[in-house]
């Protein structure tokens, strides 16, 4: 892209951010998404345009930005909050279409898996292992499937569940680095695992109420998996589809993106652990207690990862 047409193309935000900045009083979001274009702009003219008056405009502009935000450094919280309140619902406003493809990619493998378990009676037994399933059948022997909840000390079990849940969000994230397939394979894993365990359920006769049960801390556990991949794959696409950035910009841009929505999942990944762990063991509970934690989980990821993004990127467009 020419300088000249990159420059009317964006001249009229510039400008009316400069106006913005000379009124004063702007809030820290609205400073915070300022920041977030100009530093992209900038990233785009020292790579396209270096040396040039334009870079030297963008960086004084930015940096001036940059000092309002962190005029008040020590104060730690204003940026605690604004990074959960904006930054990361932008960050997933922008990355839609890879939280998408991670959603079919796992949508994919728990298909293959219930497809697998149905037609191979062995295939539950090589994706869960030996162990799980007969210390489940014997559980079920006992009238009390879901056992293996109440089977460890609560915090022990939180700690190693959370941790858990933190490395395979994590290993969907990172595998991004080896182009979105390596991010793709992750998901598709999960996925055949999770179509494995719900059909082996179905097959001994405790699919209602004991998936019910599961989904209790799934819902928001394999919801952060799912975007933690899509986080991986906007990642890997950054180093696969670098559009007009050259490539290496292109993947640091896209990857500093993603972490910021992995780092984004830790309190989600507390919040499953917790209930995996506290509340999930006790299975004699109602069903409309399970179902009300079940909705209440779908109703915080569908506001902090959809509503919210949405929101962003309509106020975002609508100023620009």
């Amino acid at each position: 892209m020419k300088q000249a047409v990159f420059v009317k193309l964006n001249q009229e935000k510039w400008s009316g951010y400069e106006k913005t900045l000379d009124k004063g009083r702007t809030s820290a979001d609205e400073l915070a998404k300022m920041y977030v274009h100009l530093t992209e702009d900038l990233a785009f003219a020292r790579a396209k345009y270096p040396g040039t008056t334009l870079t030297a405009y963008l960086n004084k502009l930015s940096l001036k930005i940059h000092n309002l935000i962190y005029k008040n450094k020590p104060e730690s919280k204003g940026r605690f909050i604004t990074f959960w309140k904006y930054e990361v619902p932008f960050e997933m406003s922008l990355a839609a279409k890879p939280m998408v493809y991670s959603l079919l990619i796992m949508a994919a493998g728990v298909l293959v898996g219930v497809i697998s378990t149905a037609n191979d009676t062995t295939f539950a037994r090589l994706i869960l292992g030996d162990a799980y399933v007969d210390m489940t059948l014997e559980n079920i022997k006992n009238g009390d499937p879901m056992g293996v909840y109440g089977s460890m000390d609560q915090w022990s079990m939180f700690l190693g569940i959370t941790s858990n849940n933190i490395r395979v969000s994590f290993l969907a994230f990172v595998f991004g680095i080896f182009t979105s397939f390596g991010t793709g394979a992750i998901l598709f894993r999960n996925g055949i695992m999770l179509g494995v365990f719900h059909y082996f359920f179905f097959q001994q006769g405790f699919f209602d109420d004991t998936i019910l049960t599961i989904w209790v801390h799934g819902t928001i556990e394999i919801s952060v998996i799912i975007i933690a991949g899509g986080a991986g794959i906007k990642m890997g696409n950054g180093l696969l589809f670098p559009g007009t950035y050259p490539r290496l910009t292109s993947f640091k841009k896209s990857a500093k993106s993603g972490l910021k929505i992995v780092i984004g999942l830790i309190p989600f990944f507390i919040i499953a652990g917790f209930i995996e762990s506290f509340i999930t063991r006790y299975t004699e509970w109602p069903l409309l207690a399970k179902l009300a934690i079940v909705l209440s989980s779908l109703a915080l990821i569908i506001y902090y990862f959809i509503y919210l993004p949405i929101k962003t990127y309509n106020h975002d467009h609508s100023k620009n």
